[in-house]
């Protein structure tokens, strides 16, 4: 049964029905922007809609209902995944205007592959000038106009402004080689498509195809399909983020039903010039049971920011206990740094400072209880040794035997508070320090700066929150989580 305080204070989650993928990240005039997929009359319709959110600060958030609904012939099956691109000065009132772009989805069969036929893929654009209505929506892109060597799953449009122009990312899914020796190279495999357009996104053109490479190998595969391709530019760095599927789970990475996580490019290098990107520098963003579909924008201020999806298509697991009326969150928005060693750092962002309450001690080996499932956790300085937090006794956070990650206990208790979920892990040398935000039925969980992070839903059976810790570090503290007036 759904319990009230499983609801989190800080996290976007819709009103009632299901929420996926964020969509449409931005800062427009003043206010950020978030919508995201969202299914209102679930679970008895699944049909895709865009959700909206509004915030002055990315911590407290205003629920303004549906922005864009499946209402024309080519999107009928669904308003698919997007973005937005703010065309500064361009609405007729001399202000910025939002253009935005999705996946319009249209299934004309029951069959559940739907890879060659049955799927239209249509990009679609529609603008704002207050990101509440919307223009008249627009095709620019149908099955008929990407490479003949993609299958029908072609969408997720990425667009940002570079050198003069505009240009998209695409995700898709390239037919594999039906003939060859090498059992790495069979069957289908994700690839990114890159356009250009000169007019705003009135019209596009194909400017290349990026594929999967390997030294060994020309092309291997690397999952079926690459969702959700984003851009992230740092001074001259570029990364090249997607979501492949099929991905095989081993021990120490790749542990979720599907992946998200990048690919950093040399020095100098830029995605829009690249046509093929080694396999063995992807990079995860998040390692845990909840993570999927990041959206990365620059807002005003000229930070990158990351919002993921904290749910799951697994069926092995559930995130959504039985009862429930709404299905899933978003991740804290993150702002992305980059470090020394040429990898991205996640961090909560700065303004959830400012909902801290007072500090208290977290003392080593002793528990602290809190009144609500609401607290951010930092320990600094950590002090080399096999450790552990507990929180409610039922998820552990631990540092053991050169590995780090998080676990429920096998206990009736934990069975409840993780909906059959065991364990996510990762090798790590050392831990140098970690922070833990947890809010209703979230936690994120950052270590050494955000070089390693682990998403996940749990439904404790408490409305209290008990810490206790063996870790020993320069300075412990749990800062009670103020909720946001709304």
């Amino acid at each position: 049964m759904s319990k009230q305080f499983w609801n989190p204070s800080f996290h976007i989650e819709p009103r009632q029905g299901w929420l996926n993928d964020p969509n449409g990240l931005c800062q427009f005039r003043g206010r950020y922007h978030a919508y995201y997929q969202y299914a209102p009359n679930w679970p008895t319709d699944e049909l895709k809609y865009w959700g909206h959110v509004v915030s002055d600060d990315l911590i407290s958030w205003e629920d303004l209902g549906v922005a864009l609904a499946p209402d024309i012939q080519l999107d009928r099956s669904g308003v698919f995944s997007g973005c937005t691109w703010v065309d500064k000065g361009g609405a007729p009132d001399g202000g910025d205007l939002m253009r935005v772009f999705y996946t319009g989805n249209v299934v004309d069969t029951f069959d559940d592959e739907r890879v060659d036929w049955g799927r239209e893929a249509n990009q679609i654009m529609t603008t704002s000038e207050n990101g509440l209505h919307f223009s008249p929506k627009k095709a620019l892109l149908t099955n008929a106009d990407y490479p003949t060597s993609c299958t029908l799953h072609v969408r997720d449009p990425t667009v940002w402004e570079q050198d003069g122009c505009l240009h998209m990312l695409l995700g898709a899914r390239q037919r594999g080689p039906a003939d060859t020796d090498n059992p790495d190279a069979r069957g289908d495999f994700g690839s990114v498509l890159v356009y250009d357009s000169h007019d705003k996104g009135e019209s596009w053109q194909l400017r290349r195809t990026i594929l999967p490479k390997n030294t060994a190998v020309a092309h291997l595969v690397f999952g079926y399909m690459w969702e959700c391709p984003n851009v992230i530019r740092m001074g001259d760095r570029e990364f090249l983020a997607v979501c492949p599927q099929g991905l095989p789970s081993e021990s120490y990475r790749w542990q979720n039903l599907w992946q998200a996580g990048y690919f950093p490019l040399p020095a100098h290098k830029k995605i829009i010039d690249i046509d093929a990107v080694p396999l063995d520098n992807f990079t995860e963003w998040d390692h845990g049971f909840d993570f999927y579909a990041p959206q990365i924008f620059t807002d005003e201020g000229g930070r990158t920011i990351s919002i993921g999806w904290m749910g799951t298509f697994d069926h092995s697991y559930t995130s959504v206990p039985e009862g429930m009326d709404r299905a899933h969150t978003m991740t804290l928005p993150r702002e992305i740094s980059l470090g020394q060693d040429g990898l991205l750092r996640q961090h909560p962002v700065a303004e959830l400072d400012n909902y801290r309450g007072e500090a208290r001690v977290l003392p080593c080996g002793e528990s602290l209880v809190l009144d609500s499932l609401a607290a951010d956790v930092v320990l600094e300085q950590i002090e080399d040794g096999d450790a552990q937090i507990w929180l409610n006794d039922v998820l552990e956070v631990f540092a053991e035997n050169g590995s780090f990650g998080i676990r429920f206990a096998q206990t009736e208790a934990g069975e409840l508070a993780s909906a059959g979920r065991r364990t996510r892990g990762i090798r790590l040398a050392s831990l140098d320090d970690l922070r833990m935000i947890v809010d209703g039925s979230t936690i994120e969980v950052y270590a050494n700066g955000g070089a390693e992070v682990f998403s996940t839903r749990w439904f404790p059976i408490s409305d209290k929150l008990t810490i206790r810790s063996s870790f020993r570090a320069r300075s412990s503290f749990v800062y009670p989580l103020i909720k946001p007036t709304r």
